[in-house]
Formats: structure tokens, sequence, C-alpha cells
């Protein structure tokens, strides 16, 4: 199985901008595979996460945990996305959040300065390194937009629009804290919907 781990990574990177072959074997001599189990943490709050796990397989989330020890989800990653944390990569900072797998994940990890080392001298993992963070500002805007702007209903509708044949696989309670809302709000929807 591992032998497929690049190629896989390889296609799931190709969503954000195509690496130049040349490129792209420098960069995958930076790259360590690793697993996660569903529930498994990448990484905590607090930690000084400095890689950048990219996912080739599976879901997983960004989460808080507030005072009161409540979980609120940020962000939900599937593949040919990315978990890391801009506060400690950018500014030194530990992680205000964890990162963990829903389902099993697959991830290809590099440390962020050898990538932004990397794409110094490359124009493709430049023009990556850019994408990547584009996809990331675009997702935050859609993700407040959607709370701004959305009732919970249409949420839910562009939640199962974004992760299609996936959705499924994310746990209703992880869905409802995604979307900002109680588990009973999430099935009063389903039900209106005729998905219970």
């Amino acid at each position: 199985m591992y032998e497929e781990y690049p190629a896989l990574l390889q296609t799931a990177l190709s969503q954000i901008a195509i690496i130049d072959p040349d490129e792209w074997n420098a960069l995958l001599a930076e790259i360590t595979f690793h697993t996660y189990a569903a529930k498994d943490v990448i990484f905590s709050c607090d930690d000084m996460p400095s890689k950048i796990y990219f996912v080739i397989e599976g879901i997983g989330r960004y989460f808080y945990i507030d005072r009161e020890g409540i979980e609120r989800n940020k962000s939900l990653v599937r593949r040919g996305g990315a978990f890391a944390s801009v506060s400690t990569i950018a500014e030194n900072l530990p992680s205000p959040f964890f990162a963990q797998a829903i389902t099993p994940c697959t991830v290809g990890a590099i440390e962020y300065n050898t990538l932004v080392n990397l794409s110094e001298s490359s124009l493709s993992l430049n023009r990556f390194l850019r994408k990547l963070f584009e996809r990331l500002v675009l997702k935050k805007e859609k993700r407040e937009a959607s709370f701004l702007l959305m009732s919970a209903t249409e949420r839910y509708h562009a939640f199962l629009s974004e992760f299609d044949g996936e959705s499924h696989l994310i746990p209703l309670r992880q869905v409802a804290m995604y979307l900002g809302i109680t588990d009973v709000t999430l099935s009063r929807i389903r039900k209106e919907m005729d998905l219970t």
C-alpha cells in the first residue's frame, strides 16, 4: 500500500496546481507518509506543528474546545486539503485548535519551511503554494458568508453538495458542529428533507 502513496498524493495535490515532474521529485524526497485511525489527533491545541499534512485519503476536522469544554468544529478537511496551523508556521505561536481524523486518514507531511525553501527556486511549487493559500482564504470566505447569509437548512444543503458522496462518512454530531447548529436542529432539517 505504501508504494501507492506518492501517486495518490500527486493526484490529490494536482487539484491545487500541477507541479513540474523534476520539482515533484524534489518535493517527494522531503515528504513522509502517515496513517491515522478515526479519532486520532494529528496535532493538539498548544502544539507547535511545523508541518503541513496533505490529506491523501479520508476526512478530518479542525476543532476548538471552549472554556466550558465544548467542542466546536472550525473546518472539515478531505482529500486534496491540508492540516496546518498558520499561527504556528507564520507567527511561531502555538496552535489554537486541534486537528483530528474523523475517518481513517492517510497524509503526506512536509515541514513548512522546507516547502517554502523549495518553492523559492521552483516556479511550479511557488504557484502551488500560492494556490494553497488562495484556497484557504476562499474556504474561509465562503464559510463566513454561509454563517452570515444562509439559514441552517441552506448550510446543510451546501454541506451535502460540497461533500457529495462522502457526507455519509461524517458522523451527524460532527456535521451539526460544523454547521453551527444543535444535533436536534440537524435532525429536524434531515426529517424535513426525508433523510431520516
